[in-house]
């Protein structure tokens, strides 16, 4: 979820970073740190968080005789 109370923190999603890459984040505390970095200035911005996508469903295996009752 989004919006949910406990996060767990990171650089990519923080008030104070902006990214750089995929795996770089410029912190106004810290400098260029990972994106999985962290620290005591964490604040969350939930417009910076990227969900993961959804997992496509393989629908090549199945036949009609799985669709019947």
């Amino acid at each position: 979820m989004l919006f949910r109370k406990k996060i767990d923190p990171r650089c990519a999603y923080c008030v104070k970073g902006t990214r750089i890459s995929d795996r770089e984040v410029a912190c106004v505390k810290c400098g260029v740190v990972a994106a999985e970095h962290h620290c005591s200035a964490f604040r969350y911005d939930p417009l910076k968080r990227v969900p993961p996508r959804p997992v496509k469903l393989h629908t090549g295996d199945l036949k009609q005789e799985d669709f019947d009752l």
